[in-house]
């Protein structure tokens, strides 16, 4: 059915720790999107397949109102909310799954705890360039999402008959919006037939994509009305858009996390426009949100000007300081970064 991708060697070790850990905790970054929940979920409905003692997900911090429907959000362990709790549980982990980053910096406040965990750490990531602070390393950058790795896995180890529609949805969820609603990322003819068999567990993948992408707060959508009417900024002759958001601006719209989800790729509906960036500020930073077109790497735009990285066409950075040098930064980078020198001929 599909191509085998994963070492053998790596599904081997993962099988013999999840036969004999009894206490499983599963963690993803900062900011979880529907990737990370997605593909957390999906993996803990998996490992509630078996008689284990104790599985739990755990996030950094709160996750966006429109991926809260999916079954066992509700019990997600928040450690910004429960630190000595979420600290307790990586702790006692016989082992710990590291989903949808590959790096322990993008854990956040949570880093210290997942370093000094003695479970066996086992890593499930899309992302280039993993660190080397697991065991078992199952990382291929080539998959459009983590959740599509997860599937996989499950696969590999024979389990197909063990996920369920619950674990569909979260499957196809993390799929589906960690390729803009298959719109990047996602020309691997296997992701259909994954999406395939998903539909054959029951999935009703047009009311996942209203839940995500049609269900928001009348406050979103204002905001969503001034970011492009008052705050978006283009250069055509970069083929650039870029817009910003101060926290006055956020907290006049009564902000939620994840209420500017998916802002970053709306100018790239602009004919002409292949590269986007959403600059938001925070309490002690400017978090940076990239998103191109066609060949330009706005991975290698985030880690040249913003401590970032990600995949060829999304990504992300932070910037230290005030909102207006995070962007004259930016201007800068299109001087030197030019996205119209990675225009095919």
């Amino acid at each position: 059915m599909l191509t085998k991708i994963i070492d053998s060697d790596r599904i081997h070790k993962l099988k013999a720790y999840i036969d004999k850990g009894d206490k499983f905790v599963i963690v993803s970054h900062e900011m979880p999107d529907g990737d990370a929940v997605g593909s957390s979920l999906a993996l803990y409905h998996y490992l509630m397949s078996f008689d284990k003692k104790s599985i739990k997900v755990v996030v950094p911090n709160n996750f966006p109102a429109f991926l809260k429907w999916m079954s066992g959000a509700k019990d997600m362990v928040l450690y910004e909310q429960y630190p000595d709790f979420a600290t307790q549980l990586i702790s006692e982990a016989d082992v710990l799954f590291c989903l949808d980053f590959n790096a322990v910096k993008r854990v956040g406040k949570m880093a210290s705890a997942v370093i000094a965990s003695d479970a066996r750490k086992v890593m499930i990531d899309h992302h280039p360039e993993p660190e080397d602070f697991c065991k078992v390393i199952i990382s291929y950058p080539e998959m459009s999402s983590t959740s599509e790795l997860v599937f996989r896995i499950i696969c590999a180890l024979g389990d197909i008959d063990l996920v369920e529609k619950d674990a569909a949805e979260c499957i196809y969820t993390g799929m589906m919006t960690d390729t803009g609603s298959f719109g990047y990322n996602s020309n691997n003819a296997e992701i259909y037939i994954i999406i395939s068999e998903l539909i054959k567990k029951g999935i009703d993948k047009d009311e996942i994509y209203r839940n995500v992408n049609q269900v928001y707060s009348e406050c979103r959508l204002r905001l969503m009305g001034y970011v492009l009417y008052e705050k978006m900024k283009t250069y055509p002759d970069k083929k650039t858009a870029v817009f910003a958001l101060t926290q006055e601006e956020l907290n006049r719209f009564k902000y939620k996390s994840g209420d500017t989800e998916g802002f970053v790729n709306l100018p790239l509906s602009i004919g002409g426009i292949f590269f986007s960036a959403f600059f938001r500020e925070e309490t002690n930073l400017i978090k940076i949100s990239l998103r191109s077109v066609g060949d330009f790497p706005c991975n290698t735009f985030a880690a040249e000007y913003f401590n970032g990285g990600g995949h060829k066409n999304a990504s992300g950075g932070e910037f230290y300081g005030t909102l207006e040098d995070a962007l004259r930064v930016f201007e800068k980078g299109l001087a030197q970064f030019n996205p119209l020198n990675f225009e095919k001929s």
